[in-house]
């Protein structure tokens, strides 16, 4: 393990907040459906200032290497970290992504936006069907249908706004907007 990995164990107050952060992160990656795991390897590499190999996470998380392996694939498929050559070593090194806006952008495409894409196609194909029995229908059934299909168009502009946001927050992305600015946002 590197040295500025090791030294972050002897100050209580720089160990208390890598602690605080990696599970933080391991809670948010789990909450938005991600691996507990992913999260917490983000946070060591986010919050080491050198690239870190496959031993040096698995010895600072306690995790295998199996799983180390598989969690930086992942990560490194979505965008957020990637692997980096260091000089005279034959290991796999990693880093963290600390574009936030890239992240965020390689997340809402490659699986928010994919998946409300799917939702409203199954939702405009369901409506579709539905209007094309109507005439097979009895009366009960052709009212319980009208019922199916107005509330799946309330459903289907709830999913077009999500596309919506999705999408401008990619755009916004894409536009490099530099995120410090958020932080000149005061909330009442």
């Amino acid at each position: 393990m590197n040295d500025a990995s090791t030294s972050l164990s002897s100050n209580k107050h720089l160990q208390a907040a890598n602690l605080s952060v990696l599970q933080g992160l391991g809670q948010l990656a789990s909450y938005f459906g991600f691996s507990k795991v992913m999260g917490q390897l983000f946070g060591v590499l986010l919050l080491n200032p050198t690239p870190l190999s496959l031993d040096d996470l698995m010895n600072q998380l306690g995790i295998s290497k199996a799983s180390v392996s598989m969690n930086m694939r992942t990560l490194e498929r979505m965008g957020i970290a990637r692997e980096v050559w260091v000089k005279d070593d034959r290991r796999k090194y990693y880093e963290a992504e600390s574009d936030f806006w890239r992240i965020l952008t390689n997340v809402l495409s490659s699986r928010e936006l994919r998946d409300v894409n799917q939702a409203l196609r199954v939702l405009e194909e369901n409506v579709q069907n539905l209007h094309n029995a109507l005439p097979t229908m009895s009366d009960d059934e052709q009212n319980l249908a009208d019922f199916y299909i107005t509330q799946l168009d309330q459903l289907q502009d709830f999913f077009r706004l999500a596309q919506l946001l999705l999408m401008s927050i990619i755009q916004q992305a894409q536009n490099q907007t530099d995120i410090s600015d958020i932080r000149r946002i005061e909330f009442e």
